[in-house]
């Protein structure tokens, strides 16, 4: 079975601070927007896709913003890279690296990402925390692969062999996780270790409160 792990409040939490500064930094060097105008509904979204509500609402026009695309996607890399903290466990949602462990060491289960982060981001932020080991470079599917976070999990598949959408789970904390997983056939756990309650996640196959209850989980989906 393929796992496909969102990242920010899925595995890890509250660890977005330096990752969303380096995107206001390139925001503002590549189109001199210092700051979103008004709440922006970050959660479950691809970064591009963010940059784009940010600038739209700036008054930045979308032929600007899809020229000015690359350097705002680099800049916030290359920031990134200097900004990232040296160690991330202590932001490890609860459960996240032991059952990581556990499922890495499973051969029924095969684990990649699906997660709106840029990849270049989402590596090093995955790596400091302590659990960027189980997850394969050259697999996965990230914010840098597409602007809509529905366009990921085939992505995601792909990479990992043209894995068939009935032997695959989407593993998030969004309802944008849950879209994504329906817009591509798939079956998906939501956990409430972000800022979604169970009541706004019942639309996922099983809802659980931490990553601990996955295995169970995914027996019920099995």
């Amino acid at each position: 079975m393929l796992l496909l792990f969102d990242i920010d409040g899925t595995l890890l939490q509250n660890a977005s601070r330096e990752h969303a500064e380096s995107l206001l930094h390139a925001l503002e060097r590549v189109h001199g927007i210092s700051a979103p105008l008004g709440p922006i509904g970050a959660a479950g979204r691809t970064d591009l896709a963010i940059a784009r509500t940010i600038l739209l609402a700036a008054g930045v026009s979308a032929q600007r913003i899809d020229d000015g695309a690359d350097e705002v996607r680099a800049i916030t890399c290359e920031e990134y890279a200097s900004r990232c903290p040296d160690d991330l466990s202590a932001f490890l949602a609860p459960d996240a690296g032991d059952l990581v462990e556990e499922l890495a060491g499973d051969e029924r289960f095969h684990l990649s990402l699906v997660t709106g982060n840029l990849e270049p981001d989402a590596r090093p932020k995955i790596a400091q925390a302590g659990i960027g080991g189980h997850f394969a470079h050259g697999q996965g599917g990230f914010g840098s692969d597409h602007e809509d976070r529905a366009e990921l999990p085939p992505i995601a598949r792909r990479r990992a062999g043209d894995r068939p959408r009935e032997q695959t789970v989407v593993i998030g904390d969004t309802p944008r996780d849950i879209a994504c997983a329906r817009a591509d056939g798939l079956a998906v756990v939501a956990v409430t270790t972000g800022p979604y309650r169970r009541r706004d996640l019942e639309s996922a196959d099983v809802v659980i409160d931490r990553l601990g209850e996955l295995p169970a989980a995914l027996s019920r989906i099995a």
